[in-house]
C-alpha cells in the first residue's frame, strides 16, 4: 500500500473486469463482426449452461465445515467503516464519541483545505498554494520533470527558489470541493414508472449526465474552471452533485529519493513498522502564473501526536465494497479475487523478466513503475483472498446481513419492495460460478497494460478479416480498424512474454490439455507458439499490420489470427455470458442500497467512491507477530535496518543520508500508526489533529488492514502515516530545504 493504499484508478480502470475493450465487445455483439467459422452467440443469461464450461483448475483447498460456534459470531457497530461523507458531517457522532463539537465551520475549513488529484489525495499546507502528498502518487510527474540525464525519481529533487520549481504535465489536475448538491429527488424522479433494468440503468445516467450539464453550465462551462461530478452514495440511496475547482497550473517543488520514499521496497509494502519518507509537493498556480492563495490549509503541528490523540484523515478513499452481499463475497473468495491476484503476479514476473534481459528496453517503457504497480495489486489483493478466507470475517458480515434481512422483513412496505433482493443476488452469483474458468484465463483481455501488443491487434484484425469476409459495409468496420491502428508498439521481448504469460493463464484456467490450449499451441510448447507468432505475424510490426490491413491483404492464415480463432469460441462465451449479468447485477445492488438507506440513513457511511470523506481514529499500536507494534518509529530504526540489512539490501539508504548527516536527530518520529478509517485513494491524505493542524499523511495500510475492502475491524487494521515531526526534521537536516521548512512552519514565502 506504500505505492498506493489500493491499485491507482488509472491501472484498476485497465484492468476490465471482466469484459475487455469496449470496442471489440461491441463489435461482436454486432451482426455487422463475426469470427469466420461462426457467429458468437448472443448474451443470454440461459447460454451456456454451468456443466457445459470445462472445470477452473486451481490449487484450491475445499473448504472445510465450518464449526458450529461461527453461528454466534455478531457483526461490530463499524463494520462498515468510519469514512464519513461531507453531505452529512459526523458531528453527532463525534460529540457523542470523542466529546468533540466541530462546528459547521470546521467542516467548511477541513473539505476547502483538501485535494484530490490523480488516483490520490492530497492537501493545501501553506497559504501560497503549496500541496503536500506521497511520493508514490507524484511517481510519474516526478519522472517527467528530468530533464537532459536527469533521473529525479532516483536522485530526489528540491527547488531553491520559486523560478526552480518544475511545471509538471498537462494531465496534472487538483480538485477542491468546493460545493455539495444533493439531487436524489431529480434522479428518481426521472426513473418514476421505469421498470425493466436495462431501461432504469439508461434512464439514471440520462438523468445524471442531463444533471452534469446543466450544473456545468452554471458555473461558466467547460472553460470556467470547474467539475460537476454527480457521486452515487449507497449504491444509489443518495446522489450527491459535486462541485470541483479544478486547477491543473502546477509546478514540483520537492521530492526525496525513491529509495527514502519507498525504504523497505515491496518486503515492507503493507506492513509496519515502517520508516518510510513517502512525501512530495507541488505548487497550484493561478491563471497569472503567480502562486495560489489559498486560505484554507493545514499548518503543520510541530508538537506532533502522542498515544491516545484524536486524529483525522481527510481524502477520497478510492472505493470498498462493504455494502455487498455475503453471496457476492463468497464468489470473490472462491473465483474473481485468486484471479486478479493471479493476473497481477504474472504480468509483473513477465515484465521483471524482460528488465533484466533488456535493461535499456524497460526504461524506455518505464518497466520500473509498471512493476511497481503489479506488485503492489498482487500484495493487496493476497491480502484481500486471505481476509475472504477468514471464516470470522465472512461470519461477521453473514450476521449484519441477518439483521439487515430483519429489518426489511417487519416493515411490509420494506418487505413487498426489497425483501426478495438478497436471495436474487445469490442466485446471480450461483449462475455466475459456472464462468469461472473464464475469469481466471481471459480477466483483462484485449487490454494493452496486459496484453501483448500482438494480441490485442490480432483480437481486432481477427473480426475485421471476419466481418469483411461477410460483407459488411465499410461504416461496420471503421470503429475495428481505429482501433487496430490505434494498439501502440511494445518492445518486442516484452509483447513475446506478456504472450506467453497470457498463454499460460488460459492453460492454468482450461487445462494444458484442453481443447483450447490444443488448438492455440498447434503441438507447441507455450513459449515455442508465442515465438513462432513474434517471428512470423505480420502483427508483432505496427508498420507492417497497417500495410497489410490497409491493402487487404491481412488473412486469417496468419499465426497471430489462428492464435486469436483458436481461443475466440471460449473468451466469447465467457465475455457475452458474463456482460449478461451485469445489468440485472448493478441493478439489484442499486436496490440494496436503496433499502439500506432506508433503514439506516446516514448512521452508517457509504462505500468509498473517490469521493471526499473525513476518517476519525485515535493514535494506537496493536498487537503483532507475538510482539507489539510501537505508536511511533523513529530514524533510530531507519539506520538500524540500513545496517542490520546491509547496502545491497531494499533498506539501502541514498547517498545523501550516509553518513548520518550532522544535527540530524534520530530519536524524532518519523511514521505513526492510528486506527483511521483509510483504503486505496487515501494515499497522500492529510492527517490532522482537533486544531485541523498537520499531524501527518497518509502513505500505507498494514498487512491487517487489506480486507478492509469489505469489513473494518479496528482492533488491528491500522492506517500507517508520515508523521510531521519527521517531515521537519529530514527537510532540514537531510535536504537543507530552508525555504519550504519556512512555508510549512511559518506561512512565509521566502527564497525568491
Amino acid at each position: 500500500m506504500n505505492q498506493t493504499l489500493e491499485i491507482p484508478p488509472s491501472l484498476w480502470r485497465r484492468v476490465g473486469v471482466p469484459l475487455a475493450t469496449g470496442v471489440l465487445l461491441a463489435a461482436c455483439s454486432s451482426g455487422g463482426a463475426a469470427p469466420v467459422d461462426a457467429p458468437p452467440p448472443e448474451p443470454s443469461r440461459d447460454a451456456p449452461a454451468p456443466e457445459a464450461l470445462e472445470p477452473v483448475r486451481t490449487d484450491r483447498e475445499p473448504q472445510p465445515e465450518l464449526p458450529d460456534f461461527l453461528d454466534t459470531i455478531q457483526a461490530g457497530a463499524f463494520d462498515n467503516g468510519k469514512m464519513w461523507t461531507f453531505d452529512h458531517p459526523p458531528a453527532d457522532y463525534l460529540r457523542v464519541m470523542y466529546g468533540f463539537e466541530p462546528g459547521m465551520e470546521w467542516f467548511e475549513r477541513a473539505r476547502l483545505g483538501s485535494v484530490r488529484i490523480s488516483g490520490c489525495s492530497a492537501s493545501f499546507v501553506s497559504p501560497h498554494g503549496l500541496i503536500m502528498t506521497n511520493n508514490h502518487c507524484a511517481r510519474e510527474d516526478i519522472t517527467a520533470a528530468s530533464e537532459g540525464g536527469e533521473d529525479l525519481l532516483t536522485d530526489g529533487f528540491y527547488a531553491t527558489t520559486l523560478e526552480e520549481e518544475r511545471q509538471v504535465g498537462e494531465e496534472f489536475f487538483a480538485d477542491v470541493l468546493m460545493e455539495i448538491r444533493d439531487v436524489t429527488e431529480e434522479v428518481y424522479a426521472a426513473l418514476e414508472g421505469v421498470g425493466d433494468d436495462e431501461e432504469r440503468a439508461r434512464v439514471r445516467q440520462e438523468a445524471i449526465e442531463e444533471i452534469e450539464a446543466r450544473l456545468t453550465e452554471e458555473f461558466g462551462g467547460e472553460e470556467g474552471g470547474y467539475l460537476i461530478e454527480v457521486i452515487e452514495m449507497y449504491n444509489g440511496g443518495l446522489y450527491s452533485a459535486y462541485v470541483f475547482r479544478q486547477h491543473t497550473n502546477a509546478k514540483l517543488v520537492m521530492a526525496p529519493e525513491e529509495q527514502a520514499a519507498y525504504f523497505g521496497g515491496d518486503y515492507d509494502n503493507f506492513t509496519y513498522p515502517r520508516y518510510d519518507l513517502d512525501i512530495s509537493f507541488y505548487r497550484i498556480y493561478d491563471d497569472n502564473d503567480q502562486p495560489l492563495r489559498s486560505e484554507n490549509y493545514f499548518p503543520f503541528d510541530r508538537d506532533g501526536v502522542e498515544e491516545g490523540d484524536l486524529v483525522f484523515v481527510i481524502g477520497n478513499p478510492g472505493g470498498t465494497t462493504r455494502l455487498q452481499t455475503v453471496a457476492e463475497l463468497e464468489f470473490r473468495r472462491d473465483v474473481l479475487e485468486s484471479a486478479v491476484l493471479g493476473l497481477f503476479q504474472s504480468r509483473a514476473e513477465a515484465y521483471q523478466l524482460f528488465s533484466e534481459a533488456d535493461p535499456e528496453g524497460a526504461e524506455e517503457v518505464d518497466a520500473r513503475n509498471e512493476i511497481f504497480s503489479f506488485l503492489n495489486a498482487a500484495k493487496l489483493y493476497g491480502g484481500r483472498v486471505e481476509g475472504l478466507n477468514d471464516p470470522i470475517v465472512l461470519a461477521r458480515r453473514r450476521d449484519q446481513e441477518r439483521k439487515f434481512q430483519a429489518a426489511l422483513e417487519r416493515s411490509p412496505a420494506l418487505r413487498a419492495e426489497f425483501g426478495d433482493l438478497i436471495p436474487r443476488m445469490a442466485e446471480l452469483q450461483r449462475q455466475k460460478m459456472g464462468f469461472a474458468p473464464g475469469f481466471h484465463g481471459y480477466l483483462a483481455m484485449a487490454n494493452p497494460a496486459f496484453d501483448a501488443a500482438v494480441l490485442v491487434r490480432a483480437l481486432f484484425g481477427y473480426q475485421y478479416v471476419a466481418s469483411t469476409l461477410r460483407g459488411a459495409p465499410p461504416e461496420a468496420l471503421e470503429g475495428l480498424k481505429e482501433a487496430f491502428l490505434a494498439v501502440e508498439s511494445q518492445p518486442r521481448a516484452l509483447d513475446e512474454r506478456l504472450l506467453i504469460a497470457r498463454f499460460q493463464q488460459i492453460a492454468d484456467a482450461y487445462g494444458a490439455d484442453s481443447p483450447v490450449m490444443q488448438d492455440i499451441l498447434e503441438g507447441r510448447t507455450i513459449e515455442g507458439m508465442a515465438a513462432v507468432i513474434m517471428e512470423r505475424s505480420a502483427l508483432a510490426d505496427s508498420a507492417q499490420a497497417a500495410s497489410q490491413l490497409e491493402s487487404g491483404s491481412l488473412a486469417v492464415t496468419d499465426p497471430a489470427l489462428r492464435m486469436v480463432a483458436a481461443l475466440f469460441p471460449s473468451f466469447m462465451t465467457f465475455n457475452q455470458g458474463t456482460f449478461a449479468f451485469q445489468t440485472e447485477e448493478g441493478e439489484i445492488a442499486s436496490q440494496i442500497g436503496r433499502a439500506r438507506f432506508q433503514v439506516y440513513g446516514t448512521d452508517q457511511p457509504p462505500d468509498a467512491t473517490f469521493s471526499l470523506r473525513i476518517s476519525d481514529g485515535v493514535v494506537k499500536g496493536y498487537e503483532y507477530n507475538g510482539t507489539i507494534a510501537p505508536v511511533y518509529t523513529t530514524f533510530y530504526g531507519m539506520y538500524d535496518h540500513y545496517y542490520s540489512y546491509g547496502p545491497d539490501s531494499d533498506w539501502v539508504l541514498p547517498d545523501r543520508w550516509l553518513p548520518i548527516p550532522e544535527g540530524l536527530d534520530l530519536s524524532t518520529p518519523l511514521n505513526f500508526v492510528s486506527t483511521a478509517d483509510i483504503i486505496g485513494g487515501n494515499s497522500g491524505s492529510p492527517v490532522v489533529n482537533r486544531e485541523l493542524e498537520l499531524v501527518g499523511i497518509a502513505f500505507d495500510g498494514n498487512i491487517e488492514s487489506l480486507p478492509g475492502d469489505y469489513i473494518y475491524m479496528d482492533a488491528k487494521n491500522r492506517t500507517v502515516s508520515v508523521d510531521a515531526r519527521g517531515i521537519l526534521e529530514a527537510l532540514t537536516a537531510v535536504y537543507h530545504a530552508d525555504r519550504l521548512y519556512t512555508e510549512l512552519t511559518t506561512g512565509r514565502l521566502g527564497g525568491n
